[in-house]
């Protein structure tokens, strides 16, 4: 074999060693980089030793030289977010409600930016409407984070609020002076101009060719108003080709015309665009030039903006302009907080179908949602097929006042207002609404009316918090005298082409109107409250016999929503074989959950589908099942999210393990509802065996759910429910782990294996390696903080919030002033080279008086992580306890100065 071919083992490290240079040549002090090319361009080829050597010794001293620019960095996002308050005081919420101003928070921030895939090495950035620049602060901070940082960054933000102005050039500064401590140039430029008449004026002659005018990304919170027809703004954007009503869909439309080919942007936006005649310009507008790529949901409407009290359904979307449109990625998370719950990927033409006339977006966030597309989808009629059409009430009542009446007369015909609506049917006229109930029928009246007869009606507009959006009841002749009828505006009609319906259709069709089926379905792609006639007009209907049949079943009494329901169902499963859960009564069940979880006393976050499903496991209750059905098998966190994905289709991605574990499963123990280990009690916390069963109290009272003995059993539940509260609690204190702290100080741990190693670390470590030292934390695998003295760290300038990775022991070393960070390995790993970067980050104010240590029980497991235990610590084996392993470096067991 040729010798330059040859792969021998020096080889390798020489090319390794050669992309350690390459990545790390902005971080790695010369004298570093010149032993690196010295072992590089030299006959010598080196060890794997040499290579693992210089690996840490390469981390170390990025850790070292980085520190600071690394907390310079992670706070680009949270000092842009202080500037709010300030921001605040001088535009008051009045002012910015009225402009349509409403701060990106920084989490929802850093999520954005997060969703930029592969980086250009020369960024041209765009964030219009850019605030106090929280949004490109996150978009640095990330950027800055990423293995290969482009060369060159330039954002160019607009803001027209004069005021906010100092905030934003603050925080751009702050940018570049990071950046150009990353060696990555930067420049920025702000523009007080309006974006609308700017971006407007670029794209009207189609200057495109001068590059400052072209961005290959953009990241914006646009503001949220309505445009008036005559405005100018609606002026210059027809002027530009854009039809819109609202000021986001038009920041949108221009960012598409400003973005160059392949150029991507990321949005949070009201979802209220996705249908609708009035957005159907932005859509089309949207799907001829840019492709979804990813869209994330807020399962929690008032958590996007809580802190300006924002009511909105928002989305947040990754679109390519020019790409070719593929697999969408839809996600979404309960709040801007919480993990990412559910990930799926979505056919491109299942979001936005290009034959679709009305470009509708569909989101379907789980397969529970795409199952409840899938069925509606079967049935095969448009109302053009069933001789249907609908149109809203012609009826403006006060652009008709000369024709309205308090109460009906000879000379007039019933007028239906929504409030006339009543349990499936009409109540004319409403005898306490100080609406009119009759409109003047003349001939001059006459083209506001239409002939008596059976019509369908449904509301246009519902509020927030109706159990459905859609709503409708049949008008029946009997019941409203007079040879016409008149139908105010915010009422959708259905009629036979001006006339009206035969009965059973006209009452079969409020059946399949009134469906949870095609009301779940509605609300994937309508983000509002509105319902509109062309709403109505998209969605596919029943055949004409099965709406007459249907409308045979009743006569006086307008069915139950069972019985609906039952009927959508069985006639889904005469066209088809359907092999997937029923959706409605997976919601049904899921509903039924939360309250009993809000009847049980559980807060408010545990209020929600993630812990409903969660006890639905855990009872192994599937959506074919009566509470009478429910037991109590032994489950894990996973066996319970393999159940909610089989049953109620919902695949949750596995970092929600956590958050079920926390904010679900937490909760349930500490209100006794469940019971952890009750087959092993004293089982490891870290144990992979760890499960949770139902209280047999808790599984007695949910048999009796649904019957006329619950609210008893109820009120009985509560009133023993602290007796067993305390009865677990003392369980639990029984297998509890002591530790010696002091003469006088005792604490407990959790059970388990390294609740036992920190004690070894406390009570045989300590005094021999550090004695007199004074202990001021220690976790626990049950409770984070198991012992925490906050006044002694921040004494010694260190303050650690909630958040904070935390070593699992801490001590003082008062005679030599060392902070001595102790992590206690059982299934975890040692201080590695990442973990001394974090710990060095996180005690940055005493970073010259820390001491990195890791303990191991035996030596076995010692040696399972020998290689990634980084240098310059000290290891110490509990088997072995007069021993101390030393890594490295110029000392034994003390910390290294700055520049080693």
């Amino acid at each position: 074999m040729d010798e330059r071919t040859r792969q021998t083992p020096g080889r390798k490290n020489q090319r390794y060693l050669r992309r350690i240079i390459q990545t790390n040549q902005r971080l790695v002090t010369i004298s570093k980089r010149l032993i690196l090319y010295r072992l590089l361009f030299t006959d010598h080829r080196p060890s794997c030793g040499t290579i693992l050597y210089m690996k840490h010794e390469l981390i170390y001293q990025v850790s070292n030289r980085s520190t600071k620019e690394i907390n310079g960095i992670q706070s680009l996002t949270t000092n842009a977010d202080l500037y709010r308050t300030n921001a605040y005081r001088e535009v008051d919420k009045k002012a910015r409600v009225q402009n349509g101003q409403y701060f990106t928070p920084p989490t929802i921030a850093k999520m954005m930016a997060s969703f930029f895939d592969e980086l250009p090495s020369e960024i041209r950035l765009l964030d219009a409407g850019a605030g106090i620049g929280t949004l490109s602060a996150a978009f640095v901070e990330t950027v800055l984070k990423n293995p290969n940082p482009p060369q060159l960054i330039t954002i160019t933000a607009f803001e027209q609020e004069k005021k906010f102005l100092p905030f934003l050039r603050k925080t751009l500064n702050s940018c570049k002076e990071i950046c150009q401590s990353q060696e990555i140039k930067f420049t920025f430029k702000i523009k007080s101009d309006d974006f609308i008449d700017a971006a407007a004026s670029i794209i009207r002659p189609r200057l495109f060719e001068n590059s400052d005018t072209r961005f290959n990304l953009a990241i914006l919170n646009p503001p949220y108003k309505k445009i008036h027809s005559k405005s100018t703004h609606r002026h210059l954007l027809r002027q530009a080709g854009i039809e819109t009503v609202n000021l986001y869909t038009a920041f949108l439309a221009l960012t598409i015309g400003l973005l160059e080919p392949n150029g991507e942007m990321v949005a949070i936006t009201p979802r209220s665009f996705c249908n609708g005649p009035y957005y159907k310009p932005f859509r089309q507008i949207f799907d001829e030039q840019m492709a979804f790529k990813r869209i994330h949901l807020f399962e929690s409407r008032n958590k996007a903006f809580a802190q300006d009290d924002v009511l909105q359904e928002n989305i947040i979307f990754h679109a390519v302009k020019g790409k070719e449109k593929q697999a969408v990625t839809i996600t979404s998370s309960n709040n801007p907080i919480d993990e990412i719950n559910i990930s799926r990927s979505v056919a491109y033409h299942r979001v936005l179908n290009p034959q679709d006339p009305h470009r509708f977006i569909h989101i379907t966030a789980s397969e529970l949602d795409q199952n409840i597309a899938d069925r509606i989808e079967l049935f095969p009629c448009t109302l053009t097929d069933l001789g249907i059409n609908v149109s809203t009430g012609r009826v403006v009542d006060f652009r008709t006042k000369q024709f309205l009446l308090k109460q009906p007369t000879k000379q007039s015909v019933p007028l239906i207002y929504p409030h006339h609506m009543h349990k499936g049917f009409i109540k004319w006229p409403h005898p306490t609404n100080s609406k009119p109930n009759a409109f003047i029928h003349n001939q001059e009246s006459s083209r506001w009316l239409l002939p008596a007869g059976y019509y369908t009606i449904v509301r246009r507009f519902s509020s927030k918090e109706e159990y459905h959006r859609i709503n409708a009841a049949v008008c029946e002749p009997e019941n409203l005298p007079g040879s016409a009828i008149a139908f105010e505006n915010h009422i959708n009609v259905f009629h036979a082409w001006n006339r009206g319906l035969s009965p059973d259709l006209a009452k079969g069709l409020a059946i399949y109107l009134n469906s949870n089926l095609l009301d779940l379905y509605f609300r994937q792609f309508n983000g509002h409250t509105q319902v509109n006639a062309t709403d109505l007009r998209s969605l596919l209907y029943p055949k004409r016999d099965t709406l007459v049949e249907w409308g045979n079943t009743y006569s006086n009494q307008f069915p139950d929503q069972n019985t609906i329901d039952l009927l959508v169902e069985r006639e889904l499963k005469k066209m088809t074989d359907i092999d997937k859960p029923d959706p409605i009564s997976a919601k049904q069940k899921v509903n039924e959950a939360i309250e009993i979880l809000t009847s049980l006393g559980l807060p408010q976050a545990q209020q929600n589908e993630r812990s409903a499903m969660t006890f639905l496991a855990l009872l192994g209750l599937s959506p074919d099942k009566s509470w009478q059905q429910a037991n109590s098998p032994l489950m894990g966190i996973t066996l319970m999210m393999e159940f909610i994905r089989d049953h109620y289709g919902v695949n949750y991605a596995p970092n929600t393990r956590e958050t079920i574990r926390r904010h679900s499963i937490h909760q349930f123990v500490q209100a006794a509802l469940v019971v952890e280990n009750p087959d092993q009690p004293s089982r490891p916390k870290n144990s992979p065996n760890w499960c949770y069963q139902i209280d047999p109290t808790t599984l007695s009272l949910l048999h009796s759910f649904g019957t006329i003995a619950w609210e008893e059993n109820l009120n009985n539940y509560l009133d023993t429910i602290t007796t067993l509260k305390e009865r677990y609690a003392q369980e639990r204190a029984i297998i509890q782990i002591p530790v010696r702290i002091s003469d006088d100080l005792e604490i407990t741990l959790s059970p388990g294996e390294h609740s036992h190693l920190m004690k070894q670390i406390i009570e045989a470590f300590a005094p021999r390696f550090a004695p007199g030292s004074q202990l001021i934390y220690v976790g626990d695998t049950g409770d984070k903080w198991g012992y925490f003295d906050a006044k002694l760290l921040t004494s010694l300038g260190v303050t650690v919030n909630h958040h904070g990775k935390m070593p699992d022991v801490i001590f003082y070393y008062h005679e030599k002033d060392w902070i001595l960070l102790i992590e206690a390995v059982t299934s975890h790993g040692p201080v590695n080279p990442k973990r001394r970067i974090e710990l060095q980050v996180l005690f940055e104010p005493v970073k010259d008086k820390l001491v990195y240590v890791t303990a191991f029980s035996k030596m076995t497991e010692m040696s399972r992580h020998l290689s990634n235990i980084s240098w310059a610590t000290e290891v110490w084996v509990s088997e072995n306890p007069t021993h101390l392993i030393h890594f490295d470096g110029l000392r034994f067991l003390g910390p290294y100065p700055d520049n080693l």
